[in-house]
């Protein structure tokens, strides 16, 4: 049994909200507890936004459910078609990500789960993206 990881980033990287899942849980159906967890973001002004403006997302979240939650919470959304677009028109996006996930996989602790909880896991995956946050924030 494996875990995944799931995880939103902001436009440089930095992680807004982590979630963890089994390795056989399909990965569209993370989306929705991560949106719901990015914490409000405080801008130079204005009030506080708990919504991204826009989101990039691969084939695995291509369906139309997602698509039109999204909408409704006013989400423009850019999710590569199955069968009708290459995945290569997000890869100027999506390689952000990527870095991240391999910021974390840089943690020794992340590589085998040895923690038989989730929580456990959670939280040492928290910690990781804590400490990415502020190698970035400190350069």
């Amino acid at each position: 049994m494996g875990s995944k990881i799931h995880l939103i980033t902001d436009r440089s990287g930095l992680p807004l909200s982590l979630g963890i899942s089994g390795a056989n849980m399909h990965d569209s159906l993370g989306l929705k507890p991560l949106v719901r967890g990015i914490p409000p973001i405080r801008s130079r002004r204005g009030p506080r936004r708990r919504r991204p403006s826009k989101l990039h997302a691969d084939k695995g979240y291509d369906y139309d459910h997602l698509r039109k939650w999204l909408r409704e919470r006013g989400i423009r959304h850019r999710i590569a078609r199955k069968g009708i677009e290459s995945s290569t028109r997000l890869g100027r996006h999506r390689w952000v990500v990527e870095r991240t996930v391999s910021w974390l996989a840089g943690c020794r602790r992340l590589h085998r789960r040895y923690e038989r909880k989730s929580e456990h896991f959670l939280a040492f995956v928290g910690i990781s993206a804590a400490l990415i946050c502020h190698r970035r924030l400190t350069k």
